[in-house]
């Protein structure tokens, strides 16, 4: 008898993976930020607009699917997936080990590095490294380049975004010596830096460089950039463990992405510089 049942419980189960499996995938729906210029923002008619938006419809019609892109807050979003409230985020989403042991990844379709930025007015604009980039793998221990970032910084008031991969490094570095203040949107933290509420802020490269042009050259990096393998090895879509036929969906359509150069062509238009992987 608990043969039988054991069988029969296998047999449900198989079933019920193959059902799985077997889902006909028509309708994706796709969760953005909707303020992380120009990686994705929200138009003034209510419409998700930039790199992403773009890249996900040449995705979406690569795979023949219909696609409904929603806004959704950062801090929620890996849960909200996990939940069933929406199939896919793609926000920017770096790769990481960690985030890998509740939800599952594509192939990186970006790669872009990430900077301090502070006004240019400030006596720690054009800190050591300006200019150049700083390659690291994870956990890095006295690097000479962010030595002297923590000598200028020292005293000083750092804005992140929360709930990032960066903050465990902005912690990890800058916690002894500075202070570290989390926002919930970009947006507020920036606010924040241009009316010398805090006094650096840190993020993506590409975010940076719209920030910049958005205040007129008052905001601009300073300090190297940093690359490499320390906050993964890219950017790409979140997807539930369980719908890896979905995963292997957007696989192929971001492979002839690269493949036929729509990711330089839009990283250009976007950017004005190839984030390829």
């Amino acid at each position: 008898m608990k043969l039988w049942k054991f069988a029969a419980v296998a047999l449900m189960t198989m079933a019920s993976t193959q059902l799985v499996q077997a889902k006909d995938w028509k309708t994706v729906t796709i969760t953005l930020e909707g303020t992380y210029v120009p990686w994705n923002s929200t138009a003034a008619d209510g419409s998700l607009t930039g790199f992403e938006p773009e890249l996900a419809k040449y995705l979406c019609d690569h795979m023949n699917v219909e696609c409904k892109l929603v806004a959704s807050d950062w801090s929620g979003m890996i849960p909200a997936l996990n939940a069933g409230k929406f199939d896919v985020i793609m926000d920017s989403l770096s790769v990481t080990e960690e985030r890998k042991k509740i939800i599952d990844f594509s192939i990186p379709y970006a790669n872009s590095n990430v900077a301090f930025a502070t006004l240019k007015e400030n006596d720690i604009a054009d800190a050591a490294g300006t200019g150049s980039v700083l390659k690291l793998a994870p956990n890095p221990k006295d690097i000479p380049e962010i030595e002297a970032l923590k000598a200028a910084f020292k005293g000083k008031t750092i804005g992140i975004h929360a709930a990032t991969i960066y903050s465990k490094f902005i912690y990890d570095n800058f916690g002894s010596i500075a202070t570290i203040r989390e926002y919930k949107n970009n947006p507020e933290r920036d606010l924040d830096l241009q009316s010398g509420r805090i006094d650096v802020i840190f993020d993506d490269v590409i975010y940076l460089a719209s920030v910049g042009e958005s205040s007129n050259g008052e905001i601009a990096i300073t300090g190297p950039e940093i690359g490499g393998t320390i906050f993964g090895v890219g950017q790409a879509l979140g997807i539930r463990q369980a719908d890896t036929d979905l995963r292997d969906k957007f696989d192929d359509a971001i492979k002839a992405a690269i493949a036929d150069g729509t990711i330089k062509k839009l990283s250009l238009k976007w950017f004005k510089t190839d984030v390829t992987p």
